[in-house]
């Protein structure tokens, strides 16, 4: 087994990684940007150091500095979480190189698979349906023209490394075109540092499906079922479910097996996400794969009962993983919302500032993912992304009443957060029918809905406000820890 591992990332998925770390027994060490010296995952860690510059591509992108941590801190693995460096072929080469273990995929497998013009081609050599674009990057607005004039508008531009939304635009006629793919490029480069963007045709309220697989390194693969991650706005997921309420058990099976032959093909190890969209009619066409963890693998470990990090772990140590694809079963209902630093009522846009009080939900099967502490410094240097609360029940309507509850109860106060928008919808008829497409935020958020629900959050904002008693209980609060050794070094 591993005995140390570097986390190259932040917030609340290095607070996760660490979790699963300390219950096998590994330690667990962290890097940190000035701005994030006083999170919790730096005071949880073993040992943490500090890097140059809050910018991404001044600390957690600087691949030479995450690099030096790990062998200042003599780790002997890096988990590199989502975004950031998780799909980074060369990060992954210079980690092997460094003789480190990269905790996922082999260099050669990220490109081929992380690399999404490369998954294309290989999804349509195994006969796995796409939707119709290119399997090349662009090199000019004009060629982009060509290939949307041949399969019609809406296009959809994506950045060919990377995911999370970032370096995504759709395009509904040729005039938007070049700026378009400007704003793609830059997103991309900035995200990723790599422009390389490519287009395909745009399917109109699909369904966003997504199925999880592992897979080691004594050829076994297998998959963990499906999520539904639907509800989105700009390419980014707000609420996701486990499992759909659309796919049967035959096309379950179908697009499970797709998944595993996709990866198989790619020579794959680890933790991954095969990504499809459903249409009305049924049918699925292959997107992406993400060769890493996803935000939304809770949901996936709720009807499983499976510890996806501790499986990547094992993988990464050489071991086998858990279970096989027959003692897979799904149980239960489980769904996530994301608790991002957003004012909903004013189109989501970012919302900074400092939280001063915090309240997390409880109570049975519900689970908080949380980088939150009274005292938190909300900026504008990284993703939005504060908590991700998640539950589970028996069945999804039980799931949705326990969501429900859970986010009554949690209160952040300092910054805009989406949790009213998670209890909209809850309430919300299309959500609880499952009657479910991307186009949900557009359809059932409208101007008309959003305002009218902001002067009922009004009405009742005495009532919902926090106590004065919470005030008082904050204001006596001291944080207690079992702190990081945290290093004096400083990269230079």
């Amino acid at each position: 087994m591993l005995k140390r591992v570097l986390i190259a990332n932040r917030g609340e998925i290095a607070r996760r990684v660490i979790r699963s770390a300390h219950e096998l027994d590994v330690q667990a060490v962290s890097i940190y940007s000035p701005h994030d010296q006083t999170a919790l995952y730096v005071r949880e860690a073993d040992e943490a150091f500090r890097l140059n510059g809050n910018l991404p591509k001044e600390s957690y992108l600087d691949q030479e500095q995450v690099l030096w941590a790990a062998k200042e801190s003599k780790a002997d693995a890096i988990h590199p979480g989502y975004g950031f460096l998780s799909e980074n072929a060369a990060f992954s080469e210079a980690t092997a190189r460094a003789g480190i273990i990269f905790i996922g995929p082999k260099p050669e497998t990220i490109d081929a698979l992380g690399d999404k013009t490369k998954a294309r081609i290989i999804a349509q050599r195994l006969g796995v349906p796409t939707p119709s674009g290119t399997t090349e990057a662009l090199n000019s607005w004009q060629e982009a023209a060509e290939v949307a004039e041949k399969i019609g508008y809406p296009i959809l531009l994506k950045a060919a490394a990377g995911g999370g939304g970032k370096g995504m635009r759709v395009v509904d006629r040729k005039e938007d075109l070049a700026s378009s793919l400007e704003r793609a490029k830059g997103e991309a480069l900035s995200s990723f540092g790599d422009d390389r963007v490519y287009v395909e045709k745009y399917i109109t309220n699909p369904r966003h499906i997504e199925i999880q697989v592992l897979a080691d390194s004594h050829r076994n693969v297998i998959h963990l079922g499906e999520r539904e991650c639907s509800i989105q706005r700009r390419h980014q997921k707000l609420v996701e479910e486990a499992p759909s309420s659309v796919l049967t058990p035959a096309l379950r099976r179908e697009m499970g097996e797709a998944a595993v032959a996709l990866v198989k093909e790619a020579q794959y190890t680890g933790a991954g996400t095969v990504e499809f969209l459903v249409d009305d009619k049924g049918k699925y066409y292959f997107l992406e794969v993400n060769t890493r963890l996803q935000v939304e693998h809770p949901v996936t470990e709720f009807i499983t009962g499976l510890d996806l990090v501790r499986e990547q772990l094992v993988i990464a140590s050489g071991g086998k993983i858990s279970i096989t694809q027959d003692q897979v079963e799904l149980r239960g209902h489980s769904i996530e919302i994301r608790v991002q630093a957003e004012d909903i009522w004013s189109g989501f846009m970012p919302s900074l500032g400092t939280v001063s009080y915090v309240r997390h939900p409880g109570g049975a099967f519900v689970r908080n993912d949380s980088a939150l502490f009274n005292g938190l410094e909300v900026s504008g240097f990284y993703d939005s992304l504060l908590s991700k609360l998640i539950v589970w029940d028996t069945t999804r309507d039980l799931a949705i009443k326990r969501m429900k509850r859970a986010l009554e109860e949690m209160k952040v106060v300092g910054v805009s957060t989406t949790i009213p928008f998670g209890s909209f919808v809850m309430d919300n008829e299309t959500f609880r029918r499952g009657d479910l497409s991307t186009a949900f935020v557009e359809r059932e958020f409208s101007d008309a809905i959003r305002d009218e629900l902001l002067s009922q959050q009004r009405a009742k904002s005495v009532s919902s406000f926090v106590t004065v008693q919470d005030q008082v209980d904050q204001s006596r609060q001291r944080r207690l820890f079992v702190g990081a050794e945290v290093s004096t070094k400083v990269f230079d």
